[in-house]
């Protein structure tokens, strides 16, 4: 009981994290399933994406009402990263996945450490000019994600969530929410092929599943709230560093650093990512107050910046008319005297 109460404080926990910045649940409640429940890999990465199914649908459900949700995208990485996860879950019950998380940790790496510098600069704007994704590039992208996500027990927010956010050509809120929403998808696609491979073991842990599940559930509401009040500058500067922190020890691991150098870089690297974000956010504050009118303008669409001229026209025609006057008079006067 004890350990279920536990697995389910991880959930709530987990999803916080996962709702708020995209990432997380997957690979914290994977990690917390092998540490306290003895679950292998393959089993604890069944058990979470079945946990997922009601998470997911709830959290995705939160981001939508909030407005964090962008549907074109959705379906754009959602197909793909359902066939993906189905594909990674496959895999992964009947193959070992370790030869492989030393290559995706260092690519979420690099992807973190490029969201940590990039925010940091206060380049972030809260008025977006919002640009399409190309079709192609989303499905890849989620091809990938699934696979990632279902093969390693977690991954999906990492890999489409900083991607995203590294092109910044929409809102950080809604790169979550987005992302969010489609990875119930994912989740029921990843299910889906762990039950064909392993539904006795899924049928032995369906405890865990509902403690994760009721965990996950209760937070989902309340993170898709934090995202929509997070300044864009702080989000992204807590993502990259979330990245870096979480997949650090297996970059280290594939040279043999373990232990306490692992957790001495942790630490520093927790530090500096909360210093670069709060950096990152005074200067998105400066920023905005110095270039405030730019962005309002460069906002505007043509149809906008022509109703704006329209009403600021009999304003400027009317202060013409109040200078030109007394030079009329003056004239009239200085006729009458003469």
């Amino acid at each position: 009981m004890k350990t279920l109460i536990l697995i389910a404080i991880a959930g709530l926990a987990a999803q916080l994290v996962d709702g708020g910045l995209g990432m997380g649940f997957g690979a914290t409640s994977t990690t917390i399933l092998i540490l306290l429940a003895g679950l292998g890999p393959a089993q604890a990465s069944a058990v979470v994406h079945t946990a997922e199914l009601g998470t997911t649908l709830v959290s995705g459900f939160s981001h939508w009402r909030f407005g964090n949700v962008d549907w074109k995208v959705v379906f754009k990485l959602a197909v793909p990263g359902a066939i993906g996860a189905f594909a990674g879950a496959t895999f992964l019950s009947h193959i070992s996945t370790e030869a492989a998380v030393p290559v995706t940790a260092a690519i979420l790496t690099a992807i973190g450490l490029n969201l940590v510098w990039r925010f940091s600069r206060g380049r972030v704007r809260r008025v977006y000019q919002e640009q399409s994704y190309h079709t192609g590039f989303l499905g890849g992208l989620g091809l990938f994600g699934g696979f990632v996500d279902a093969s390693g027990g977690g991954g999906w927010g990492p890999v489409t969530t900083s991607t995203l956010l590294t092109l910044g050509r929409t809102e950080p809120r809604r790169v979550v929410g987005t992302v969010n929403t489609a990875e119930f998808l994912v989740t029921a696609a990843a299910t889906l092929g762990f039950a064909i491979g392993m539904w006795s073991d899924l049928l032995d842990n369906l405890a865990a599943v509902l403690a994760l599940l009721i965990g996950g559930s209760i937070a989902a509401p309340i993170a898709a709230w934090l995202v929509t009040h997070l300044d864009p500058a702080m989000l992204g500067g807590i993502v990259g560093t979330m990245l870096v922190l979480v997949n650090l020890p297996n970059v280290l691991g594939a040279f043999g650093v373990e232990g306490t150098v692992v957790r001495v870089l942790q630490a520093a690297v927790l530090v500096a990512g909360v210093a670069l974000s709060v950096l990152g956010y005074r200067r998105a504050v400066r920023n905005r107050k110095r270039e405030g009118a730019v962005v309002a303008e460069v906002s505007l669409d043509p149809t906008d910046r022509e109703s704006e001229r329209a009403e600021q026209e009999p304003g400027r025609k009317a202060e013409h008319s109040e200078q030109s006057e007394p030079a009329e008079h003056s004239e009239y006067a200085e006729g009458r005297v003469r």
